[in-house]
């Protein structure tokens, strides 16, 4: 039985991340108190009705009895059951803008007298002891929700009690940093291909931007270094039980160069049998 719980910063995508963990096989199951859960893993975990691998979705809007989660977590542990806890994430003034568009209200506001940013640092605080346990953290400040999905699909379509699973993820700068990431690589110091006429409208999948990459006389140098750490670094992550680890490579708009080198990282980390998976958060944009 594969067990995932789904909790986070209200507004952060936790809806999104169960209608994708759903498409992918999960029973998801939303708004449960904490208390509940533990009942429901054991029903689970007996095999029950096909219920093999279940998602549960748990946040501020049970409002007190959110506070059970953490003495939950520690007897479903004390029980023997293994799960994985998944923290969703966004910037302050993103989750703010996006309560302002639903125009819906903060569950944090109920009963009390404060604007919106404060309810969502109220929250904030709040959840930092969640967000210290979690196994997995995914920041939807930047993120398409296609491209949300797409991350929860890589991260959890396999057994998810399989070993660490390494992220390789490009980014562009202009878009701002992977907030999430446990090590960043800068490429910008290699020329542009978005200067070059005939590869501007093309990505780092195409071969002709990751041959002009790879290509450069820097970019050698480069690559033998990187993964040289790389081939140091991810032995002592996953030494340390560590369940998710983020690889982040940015350049400017996250199309070229930071691509070519995260599915360069992606495909050398397959190679070594890692649980590897690799995404493009700003491939798409403008």
């Amino acid at each position: 039985m594969e067990l995932v719980i789904v909790t986070g910063m209200s507004g952060a995508g936790k809806s999104i991340a169960a209608n994708a963990l759903e498409d992918i096989g999960f029973y998801c199951i939303d708004n449960i108190p904490p208390k509940l859960i533990k009942p429901i893993a054991e029903l689970s975990q007996k095999g029950q009705d096909g219920l093999t691998r279940v998602a549960i979705v748990t946040d501020m809007r049970t409002g007190k009895m959110f506070d059970d989660l953490i003495p939950t977590l520690e007897k479903i542990s004390e029980a023997g059951i293994k799960y994985k806890l998944l923290f969703l994430d966004a910037d302050n003034q993103k989750l703010v803008t996006r309560y302002k568009e639903t125009r819906r209200r903060h569950p944090m506001s109920f009963g009390n007298r404060m604007s919106m940013l404060e309810a969502v640092e109220n929250e904030r605080e709040m959840l930092a002891p969640l967000r210290e346990r979690a196994d997995y953290i995914i920041d939807t400040t930047n993120t398409s929700t296609s491209a949300f999905r797409e991350r929860i699909t890589t991260l959890f379509l396999g057994d998810v009690s399989r070993g660490m699973t390494v992220q390789c993820m490009s980014f562009g700068f202009k878009y701002g940093c992977v907030a999430e990431a446990d090590i960043v690589f800068d490429v910008r110091c290699l020329k542009n291909p978005f200067y070059v006429k005939e590869l501007k409208n093309l990505t780092g999948l195409d071969k002709q931007v990751s041959d002009f990459v790879l290509d450069l006389p820097e970019a050698k140098g480069l690559v033998d270094r990187l993964l040289s750490l790389i081939d140091y670094t991810v032995p002592l992550y996953c030494k340390e039980g560590k369940s998710q680890l983020v690889i982040a490579v940015g350049c400017t708009g996250g199309k070229h160069r930071s691509v070519t080198f995260a599915e360069l990282i992606y495909k050398h980390l397959s190679e070594q049998n890692y649980n590897t998976a690799v995404t493009h958060r700003d491939i798409d944009k403008e």
